[in-house]
């Protein structure tokens, strides 16, 4: 009983305190005067700049260009220690498993189901140490299929 009474007196405390604030600021501005821009002048216009100023602007930063294949390791690379483990690399199927697996049972195994991922980090790992440098990762890539042109030219059939 006691929370719920210091709830409410507290919950009254701020709508008064905002209705005061409210007040206070229509006050500072009734509704019938408005701000009137004042006329320029030369004296007001800036000029081309400070005649005080001294040195030059830091130079901007530029990102440095990354290529596709940079890009898709370091999404891989979780702990950004330039290896893609076993684990880091499996990882990304691990959402998708929990969606498989309905009823919470675990009777697909993650293995069974990531085996094509699997196989493929095996194929990769060319000196079998369970972990692919950046070259390694690189067979790794999806192959890209051309988009279907219908400009090209079809052959003739007779």
């Amino acid at each position: 009983m006691g929370r719920f009474l210091a709830g409410s007196i507290a919950a009254l405390l701020l709508v008064a305190g905002g209705l005061v604030w409210w007040q206070g600021r229509s006050e500072s501005n009734p509704v019938g005067l408005r701000a009137q821009p004042l006329p320029p002048s030369a004296d007001t216009l800036p000029g081309t700049g400070d005649p005080n100023a001294v040195g030059k602007a830091p130079p901007v930063p530029q990102a440095t260009a990354r290529t596709r294949e940079e890009k898709r390791f370091d999404r891989y690379d979780r702990n950004r220690d330039n290896i893609v483990t076993r684990t880091e690399m499996l990882a990304s199927r691990a959402n998708a498993f929990r969606k498989l697996d309905k009823d919470g049972n675990n009777l697909l195994s993650f293995e069974e189901w990531a085996v094509k991922t699997s196989d493929r980090f095996a194929a990769a790992d060319a000196n079998n140490d369970a972990k692919l440098t950046r070259a390694e990762f690189a067979a790794t890539a999806p192959k890209r299929k051309a988009p279907a042109c219908s400009c090209a030219p079809k052959p003739e059939e007779d």
